[in-house]
């Protein structure tokens, strides 16, 4: 039997450390690895996409929504370069996952060689943790256990890059001599605690509050019952960043849904009215959303240090485990018996979900209102579901209008706020729990740019899974709309047709073409049949929304600035003026003037 290659020994290495499904492309830099992916059968699935982002993107959707280490594959040249956008959706959403490339011929390096690309250079930002390429065989054993257990214990992105000439050799184990390393395979997340003077003055601070605000994110997904214990002991609301929708469900009075841009106006209410902010895994960037600084104390929880007090000055940095610390916090904090703030909010959220309600149903005059698409899913999904959303003005509907149960699973790129992860998302969702639903919810700007091909792979692997729901739906307004909407409101410049304009073209049909389903929908009243239509089918969906581009997807507060930058929009000539007018005008200019309520 010939002796293992140092593919081989990747391969085996990866399986020792848990490894069970990995993400990429082809090609002739990795065809080593790839040729000891064939020969383990089937120890290590190999998934292949349209394209190597979109391989990283499933890389780093694995990590999100298992906690598992998400590992992507390429190979040299180009094929690491497209591995980059996803990669850094990863690094920004602290995201433990591993790229493998391939790397020319070690003879040829430095010699202008075809697709010779300087690659530890290129990956030394996004996985700068650890990036390394092999030199000999015995130094693969502790380069791929490095990079596995940085990764985790640092959730963020590594890489290892990989001649293509060294894969082919015999693996040699390092010999016992100066000079060499003697690695090994392990590791276990520890429990990280604060000391408890630290959580002592923690309680002092949030005990002394009468109006306390929560905000949670990403960290807190494992931590519901703890935020929701404390939620209850101090008579807080609790408000959600993107990534951390999923944290709290949706049907308790006092959560107030997603904060920001695309967030509810009762969170924006919360955070200005607040006396005390407990911020509890979230990097949430946008400061002008939350209290105004020396407004509230501030006691915050996160697992890496950096994200302290980096958005609002806080008075109590506690580095720790968000749901050990809670549990550790819990006792020493005092039941509020004085429940008027919490009623206030929940007054606050029992009138924001009438007014979404009313605006979802407003009538559009070219095309379905998008809000609608949303708000008609919310009663119909499944309690097990998995949500994805794009980045663009379907985030808005996702962010305010889906209402997430408990145990359902929802992400989109945060961070990086990137196009076209929806789709690799969800099929990575799909991967690690083929029996649950999964929706993805995408614009047709996204659609074009890269996840129409990855509907190619959707058709290719699902019949492998035990639960075909898997569906996306895509609002068709032949616009780049997000973009439009910042060009009006935020910049006071009229829609510019020749960067926002994109072709309409039948999206449904595509998926009919490759064997999934497609269900097109121009009338507001078919939205609910077509998601009962397609939550009931017996392949994949793709259900196609011809929407209104001039339903805007508003910010929970209109500043003064933005408003009069709208006005100038209308007053310069948008090409849309006539609907604006009569649709559009009236929500944005009725946030600010005097005496003007939003009626919708």
């Amino acid at each position: 039997m010939s002796k293992p290659t140092v593919g081989d020994f990747i391969v085996e290495r990866l399986h020792e450390w848990g490894i069970r499904r990995i993400y990429g492309y082809p090609g002739d830099g990795i065809n080593g690895v790839f040729g000891a992916l064939n020969r383990a059968n089937g120890k290590i699935q190999f998934i292949q996409a349209r394209h190597e982002e979109m391989a990283a993107f499933m890389a780093s959707a694995h990590a999100k929504f298992t906690g598992e280490l998400g590992v992507c594959i390429a190979t040299s040249g180009p094929g690491a370069a497209h591995l980059i956008t996803g990669l850094y959706d990863a690094r920004m959403d602290h995201m433990p996952v591993l790229a493998i490339t391939g790397q020319q011929a070690r003879a040829s390096l430095g010699g202008h060689y075809q697709q010779e690309l300087d690659l530890p250079a290129m990956f030394k930002d996004v996985a700068g943790a650890f990036v390394q390429s092999a030199a000999v065989p015995a130094q693969v054993r502790h380069m791929v256990d490095r990079a596995v257990r940085i990764a985790m214990a640092e959730h963020t992105v590594t890489a290892i890059v990989l001649p293509n000439d060294l894969q082919e050799l015999p693996f040699e184990p390092p010999g016992r001599k100066h000079g060499t390393v003697h690695s090994g395979v392990g590791y276990h997340k520890p429990k990280t605690l604060p000391y408890d003077d630290q959580l002592r003055r923690a309680a002092e601070v949030l005990n002394a509050g009468k109006k306390v605000a929560i905000l949670v994110g990403a960290g807190a997904l494992r931590a519901t019952d703890e935020v929701i214990a404390v939620a209850e002991k101090l008579g807080a609301g609790a408000a959600k960043a993107l990534l951390g929708k999923a944290a709290l469900p949706d049907d308790l009075p006092w959560v107030t849904g997603s904060i920001g841009l695309l967030g509810t106006e009762p969170s924006y209410k919360m955070m200005m009215e607040c006396d005390t902010l407990l911020m509890i895994g979230s990097g949430f960037p946008y400061s002008e959303f939350l209290p105004q600084e020396g407004q509230a104390r501030g006691v915050q929880i996160d697992i890496k240090a950096d994200m302290l007090s980096l958005r609002y000055p806080m008075e109590v940095n506690l580095v720790g485990d968000s749901a050990e610390t809670l549990r550790a916090l819990l006792p020493l904090l005092h039941n509020k018996e004085d429940r008027a703030w919490r009623q206030t909010i929940e007054k606050w959220m029992a009138d924001w979900w009438q007014k979404l309600d009313a605006r979802a149903k407003a009538k559009a005059e070219n095309g379905v209102n998008p809000q609608r698409t949303v708000s008609e899913l919310s009663p119909r999904i499944p309690a097990n579901a998995i949500v994805t959303s794009d980045s663009g003005s379907v985030a808005n509907w996702y962010a305010r209008d889906l209402k997430v149960q408990r145990g359902m699973m929802c992400s989109l790129s945060g961070g990086l706020a990137s196009m076209g992860a929806a789709v690799p998302y969800a099929i990575a969702a799909k991967f690690a729990y083929p029996q649950r639903p999964v929706i993805a919810l995408v614009g047709d700007g996204a659609m074009q740019m890269n996840n129409m091909a990855e509907l190619i792979t959707v058709a290719k692997y699902w019949k492998e899974w035990s639960n075909p729901c898997w569906i996306c739906m895509v609002l068709n307004n032949a616009d780049l709309n997000q973009v439009t909407w910042e060009q009006r409101v935020m910049e006071g410049d009229p829609k510019f047709e020749a960067s926002q304009e994109i072709p309409s073209i039948p999206y449904h049909r595509f998926a009919e073409l490759i064997g999934l389903r497609g269900i097109y929908v121009d009338d507001p009243e078919r939205l609910g049949a077509a998601w009962d239509e397609a939550l009931k089918s017996d392949r994949p969906v793709l259900i196609e929304v011809k929407a209104d581009p001039e339903i805007p997807p508003l910010p929970p507060h209109i500043t003064l600035a933005q408003a009069k930058a709208f006005a100038s929009t209308l007053m310069k000539g948008d090409p849309e003026q006539g609907s604006m007018m009569r649709d559009t005008a009236r929500q944005v200019l009725s946030a600010v003037l005097p005496g003007h309520k939003d009626k919708e």
